[in-house]
């Protein structure tokens, strides 16, 4: 069925089923979301003090060919890019100030006063309308979103559809008692959808089941590298950290060096109980590998009712030489036919469906180019590997334009064997820094010099 869609609206697009999103032909769809992004930029360049420093530095004053924006995408690292001891010191007020730089919103109203936490902060700023959630690399720093509820509609929107999209469910009519084998909440951004989204999707916090009762605190991940050097030091105490913090992670510990053990017997009680039943199960690959491959060596096999969803994410992290069949191997334990996978990153919104012919299809909302070693748009045609950029023009709180530190395969022409149009990525991506020995030297395009003078006002160093 053909769809009417604003420009000026690209969170609408959202509510219009994903059908009818990937049915739009190429020169449709590439006019329409280049309209969406010049008015995206348009908007934003003025409200947000991040964007319009770069903007300003690299000379773009409006968006009038899709290669235009590259200059003014975002380094995905600015979303961290403070000073360390802003957070070791807990100076909420720097804080609230450099996260002020990539908000539209006035972010020096929010109440400060009797904060000893950055989950407290977090809570603060959630209480005034914002949703900052936080992600974190190898480098344990967090990365924070300053998304708000400007964006919830569509970002549930999404959530729901891209859901159905993967699985073949749709949660808006049908609730299915949901496994995750994690924690059960906290402002981490996977956390904080689960929280948002799914305990709805499963039809309410009694059937939404978790591994742990409990949640990861923001202070945790954010002094984890800190803790851990204080820890071998013997100096933990001189931190000055709340003891219940304290005795929070020696609880967190301790379930880490159990956790196998944990899930399978978690895992075993959930397969009894909803033995016959349609489920749906999430989690990480890595993780649904173990629970399959125990099961399967003790000769057992779930018996949940056909029609039951599984889906996961993180590829196999933190499971070594896992064997190729993995996959078969998961399905058959948990008597699924089809394995629901998802590509995206935390600062956008719109999440990549696996089809089924092995693809990630970007949705209309999520805009891809790839650039190159040097800066530059690779050409948009045929197949080419790159460096991702995504720019979503949804966000009315932030600028969504950002380089990610993925290479990623783009096929951009419309000839999927599964039918969805538009731009896809191939099942193989890789992290940069994993490539590179944990360096990632991103070459922007425009001005190096400006670039670097950007990065420097939201650090707070000019």
């Amino acid at each position: 069925m053909a769809v009417s869609l604003l420009p000026d609206n690209p969170g609408a697009w959202t509510y219009h089923r994903f059908e009818d999103l990937y049915a739009i032909g190429r020169e449709e769809r590439e006019k329409l979301q280049l309209e969406a992004v010049r008015i995206h930029f348009a908007r934003m360049r003025g409200r947000i003090p991040a964007l319009k420093k770069l903007a300003d530095r690299q000379g773009v004053e409006q968006i009038d060919r899709i290669e235009d924006v590259l200059p003014v995408c975002f380094d995905h690292r600015v979303l961290k890019n403070y000073p360390i001891q802003i957070i070791e010191n807990r100076d909420f007020a720097k804080l609230t100030g450099w996260l002020d730089k990539l908000t539209a919103h006035d972010l020096t109203r929010v109440d400060l006063s009797g904060l000893t936490t950055i989950e407290d902060w977090l809570a603060r700023l959630e209480a005034y309308g914002m949703l900052v959630t936080y992600s974190s690399g190898t480098t344990g720093k967090l990365s924070f979103v300053p998304r708000s509820l400007d964006e919830y509609g569509a970002w549930r929107a999404h959530f729901f559809s891209i859901n159905r999209a993967d699985s073949g469910v749709d949660a808006y009519t049908t609730k299915l008692p949901t496994f995750f084998p994690g924690y059960r909440g906290g402002y981490q951004t996977m956390l904080k959808m689960m929280s948002l989204f799914n305990v709805e999707m499963a039809g309410g916090e009694d059937h939404y089941h978790t591994l742990y009762d409990s949640h990861i605190p923001a202070d945790l991940m954010a002094l984890s590298g800190r803790l851990q050097s204080a820890e071998d030091r013997g100096e933990v105490e001189r931190l000055g950290l709340d003891p219940a913090l304290i005795a929070q992670r020696d609880r967190m510990l301790a379930q880490g060096r159990t956790k196998e053990a944990d899930m399978e017997a978690w895992f075993g009680k959930l397969i009894q109980q909803y033995k016959g039943q349609r489920v749906k199960i999430g989690g990480t690959f890595a993780d649904l590998y173990r629970v399959a491959k125990a099961g399967l060596d003790q000769g057992l096999t779930c018996d949940f009712a056909p029609g039951s969803i599984l889906a996961g994410g993180g590829g196999m992290k933190g499971y070594k030489d896992a064997p190729e069949d993995w996959e078969e191997q998961v399905k058959s334990f948990f008597g699924v036919t089809r394995l629901g996978n998802q590509y995206g990153f935390s600062e956008c919104i719109g999440n990549a469906p696996l089809c089924e012919a092995g693809f990630f299809h970007f949705p209309l909302y999520s805009v891809p180019l790839l650039m190159d070693a040097d800066g530059k748009t690779l050409p948009r045609e045929g197949v080419n590997k790159g460096r991702l950029v995504l720019v979503d023009p949804i966000p009315q709180s932030y600028w969504g334009g950002f380089v990610s530190g993925d290479e990623v395969t783009v096929h951009w022409e419309d000839d999927c064997p599964c039918g969805w149009k538009g731009p896809r990525a191939a099942k193989t991506i890789r992290r940069f820094s994993e490539a590179e020995g944990g360096d990632d030297k991103i070459t922007c395009a425009g001005s190096q010099q400006a670039y670097n003078e950007f990065m420097e006002f939201v650090a707070g160093e000019a």
